[in-house]
């Protein structure tokens, strides 16, 4: 898989409890939807960009992942006897991202976009001068499934600001070096985010086309229309 291209990090060490009975046997990431599995679909994604590596972090049912994930080139960072959340985990996938400082794409595979590759467009609109992180969001009625608010707004400059109509879509482009200032194992990239908005270096990238959270049995079915409609 060696490329230019930034590595990409993709969060499958979640319980999944939202999920309920369909996680019992399972982690979410491996949940069909329109026959098939959610971990098939975020990876799909992440090769169009031609990543120099691809990595994949487990907690929970991890032996499922990792034998479905034997014969890819995709590298597993596994957490034991912990879950470090999204930044320890980021962090203790570093060496095998092969950066200790980014830009690295992260990504929650339990949405299903609708229009455009999101990792193309922030590549694209990433500049390094004047960001530490890129954050793909989506205004609120573009969203499907969504419970709750929006999570953020942006000023004219498109830097972001807690609270407001456009909601965090799980794919973002982030520089790493802020990790290892943490102290804590197990934490949030929430924490960099803060961090980065003080510094006036998050930024958003407003996403035009449509968005789906599958994080529970309900956006299952809305998810499966929206791929229909869409033919994706």
């Amino acid at each position: 898989m060696a490329s230019d291209g930034f590595p990409v990090m993709i969060f499958a060490a979640g319980f999944g409890t939202r999920m309920r009975h369909l996680t019992q046997t399972q982690p979410k990431p491996m949940i069909p939807v329109s026959g098939r599995p959610l971990i098939d679909r975020a990876l799909d994604m992440a090769r169009a960009v031609d990543p120099s590596r691809i990595v994949i972090n487990t907690h929970y049912k991890a032996e499922v992942l990792a034998q479905y994930l034997a014969d890819t080139n995709v590298q597993l960072s596994h957490e034991a006897p912990d879950i470090l959340d999204t930044g320890g985990g980021l962090r203790q996938a570093l060496p095998l991202l092969g950066t200790d400082a980014g830009p690295v794409f992260t990504m929650n595979p339990d949405v299903v976009w609708a229009g455009p590759n999101p990792l193309s467009l922030l590549m694209r609109a990433w500049d390094p001068d004047r960001m530490d992180a890129l954050l793909a969001c989506i205004p609120i009625g573009r969203t499907i499934g969504r419970s709750g608010g929006g999570d953020f707004h942006t000023d004219a400059f498109g830097r972001i600001g807690r609270g407001g109509d456009l909601v965090y879509g799980g794919v973002q482009l982030l520089r790493t070096d802020r990790l290892a200032t943490v102290a804590e194992p197990v934490f949030s990239l929430n924490l960099l985010w803060d961090q980065m908005a003080q510094n006036q270096r998050l930024f958003a990238l407003e996403y035009h086309g449509h968005w789906c959270d599958v994080g529970t049995p309900e956006g299952i079915p809305l998810a499966e229309e929206l791929i229909a409609r869409h033919e994706i």
